[in-house]
């Protein structure tokens, strides 16, 4: 089975239960196209380049709304860019980048290199703290499979989980709440970020955990999962609603996830794919997110050229697609604590029609951390790497919130005060960006 996602202009309605109530739609579905009625409609801006501003918190002004189907994988190449008003797009599938394949150069199954404190100690993290920089007064976003508190308990002296901001997957209310999610991938990642960041708050959404439509026998974690918590993030943000919203002064956002396969994706032909169309319902809601002075970032990926992932694509031309690439986030690679690239992490440039010049920056990766794979599994990937940048991001707003450094000069201070490896050229670079990230160096440089 294959999921899509199909949008429709109806502004005037507070809420649509099913495309097919759509006047003008209906008649347009053909009998394989399966509607998923447990995929509550996303609100969205206007689907289409003119269009880029619009909130999904702003009901009056929304354009547009996104509902989920499902066809069968022999369909995929007759999907049209319409069903009488509703637009198509592309609703692949996500994974996780934990790592690549091994061989002398640090990769997947390499050893790890070095540990957590190794990774503190290079970024010079205790001299973060005693500046202030700690992440107090920051809501840091997990947008990945779910955060164990319990494990986190137990290597760390202070966890802090806000159980009031939480998202579930539509129509699988039964899954575990905030922080009570089994230790894995997105445990890593929060303990990746707290190692720099301690009083941070983690805000857990465990996208890569909830399945997809319930028909036939696909489960995997797709897109519209994310588009989904997206939308509810925007909203607690952007319209702060319920009391908690007033304990935060700024919004980080980790994402240690992506599209790892361009077959994941409608044909190139298709004008609602996903890969490379900044105006992609996701690619939109990503755009809408950061209006709101929120940071944003998110991991290369793990189809280096050294030792690519066996998930990745065979023939990949660009290796950083999707969101990964696009203009308003930070795209981290990786390096691990001796400070050199690791063959797995993506190089640029990225896919045209958005940002060429991803990755931005580097971080560390590789290290024995979180022990959640085990007392000797690192934690690895561009999926540790986007994290422990996250976590820096995290402790500089407690000393540069969100009030007084709008996130583009963030990530334009982060971008120059990065800091280069022996050798590399002047300006980007298509491994490490314009470096390996310095957190202490930004700290000076910000107001």
């Amino acid at each position: 089975m294959r999921s899509i996602l199909i949008a429709f202009s109806e502004a005037d309605r507070d809420s649509v239960p099913s495309l097919e109530a759509i006047p003008g739609v209906a008649d347009a579905l053909p009998d394989w196209i399966r509607m998923d009625d447990s995929y509550r409609p996303v609100r969205v801006g206007g689907i289409g380049a003119e269009a880029l501003q619009g909130l999904p918190s702003d009901a009056p002004a929304s354009e547009a709304y996104v509902l989920r189907a499902s066809i069968d994988e022999s369909d995929l190449d007759r999907v049209p860019d319409r069903f009488g008003t509703g637009r198509v797009f592309a609703d692949p599938q996500i994974v996780s980048f934990p790592g690549g394949q091994g061989t002398p150069i640090t990769c997947g199954a390499s050893p790890a290199v070095g540990d957590y404190q190794d990774v503190q100690d290079k970024l010079n993290v205790p001299g973060l703290h005693a500046s202030g920089a700690t992440g107090h007064g920051t809501a840091l976003a997990i947008m990945d499979s779910g955060v164990s508190e319990s494990h986190l308990r137990g290597i760390l002296p202070s966890v802090n989980i806000d159980q009031q901001v939480s998202w579930q997957s539509p129509g699988h209310p039964s899954s575990p709440g905030p922080g009570h999610h089994s230790a894995g991938h997105g445990t890593m990642c929060a303990f990746d970020a707290l190692i720099v960041a301690p009083d941070a708050t983690v805000l857990d959404y465990p996208i890569l955990s909830s399945p997809g439509p319930p028909s036939g026998t696909w489960f995997s974690a797709i897109l519209s999962n994310a588009l989904s918590a997206y939308a509810h993030l925007l909203a607690w943000w952007a319209v702060a609603f319920g009391p908690n919203r007033r304990r935060y002064h700024s919004l980080v956002v980790s994402n240690s996830w992506g599209m790892s396969d361009p077959n994941w994706d409608l044909p190139p032909s298709h004008p609602g794919r996903y890969q490379d169309n900044p105006n992609h319902p996701f690619s939109q809601i990503v755009a809408a997110l950061a209006s709101h002075n929120v940071d944003i970032l998110f991991s290369a990926g793990n189809c280096g050229s050294h030792c690519p992932d066996p998930q990745c694509g065979p023939n990949m031309p660009y290796s950083i697609t999707g969101a990964n690439a696009h203009p308003d986030v930070t795209c981290v690679g990786g390096v691990d604590t001796n400070d050199r690239w690791v063959g797995y992490s993506s190089e640029g440039p990225a896919i045209p029609n958005l940002d060429p010049d991803k990755p931005d920056l580097a971080a560390y990766t590789h290290f024995l951390g979180s022990m959640v794979g085990g007392n000797n599994t690192p934690d690895a990937g561009t999926s540790a790497a986007c994290p422990v940048a996250a976590g820096c991001v995290a402790a500089l707003r407690s000393n540069h919130s969100q009030l007084v450094a709008s996130a583009r000069r963030m990530a334009s201070i982060l971008k120059s005060s990065a800091r280069k490896t022996p050798g590399s050229p002047v300006g980007w670079d298509r491994k490490l960006g314009y470096g390996i990230l310095d957190p202490v160096a930004s700290d000076s440089r910000l107001p």
